[in-house]
């Protein structure tokens, strides 16, 4: 089993998802990618959620969906591992439903929630969880920020340059 388990509610949102798997990994992290709808299989659902808790490699578990998103509450009601739920847009609402249905848990089943599309987020809030019990992982993260300081720097004098031209 992955150190990360990732769940799409659709076929059509693994495009939108793949960018939290490519983050785990380049932060040194595993993840599998499965198609799980609360609503038209939630039999599956509850397999997998059970499955990745008793196999004890899977560490978080990132749900995404879009329109209504009842995976990342039907996930968390159904495991005590960490559910980072993802909204999907694309919906009527650009997203806003999946949102509000992501975030607005009742107490005692959390879903830690990113924006709208946010897997890269949504991957590295995994990763932040992971790195509590291992500090390669938290060091990944701080190059990573590192490296973001720099690229942003770089871009300020890039920048800078251009305007002392004009």
């Amino acid at each position: 089993m992955p150190d990360v388990l990732i769940l799409v509610g659709s076929p059509n949102d693994l495009d939108k998802m793949a960018k939290a798997g490519e983050t785990l990994r380049s932060l040194g992290l595993t993840a599998e990618t499965q198609v799980a709808s609360a609503h038209r299989d939630p039999e599956r659902v509850a397999e997998l959620v059970s499955a990745a808790e008793a196999g004890g490699e899977v560490k978080v578990i990132i749900a995404a969906a879009g329109m209504a998103a009842h995976l990342a509450g039907a996930v968390a009601a159904r495991t005590v591992l960490p559910v980072i739920g993802v909204p999907l847009g694309g919906s009527a609402l650009n997203g806003l439903d999946a949102l509000y249905s992501t975030v607005q848990m009742p107490r005692g089943i959390p879903v830690a929630t990113v924006a709208i599309d946010g897997a890269v987020n949504a991957g590295i809030l995994a990763a932040q969880i992971i790195g509590l019990g291992r500090p390669e992982i938290r060091e990944r993260l701080h190059e990573q920020r590192r490296q973001a300081a720099a690229e942003a720097r770089a871009a300020s004098a890039r920048l800078d340059g251009s305007r002392r031209e004009d």
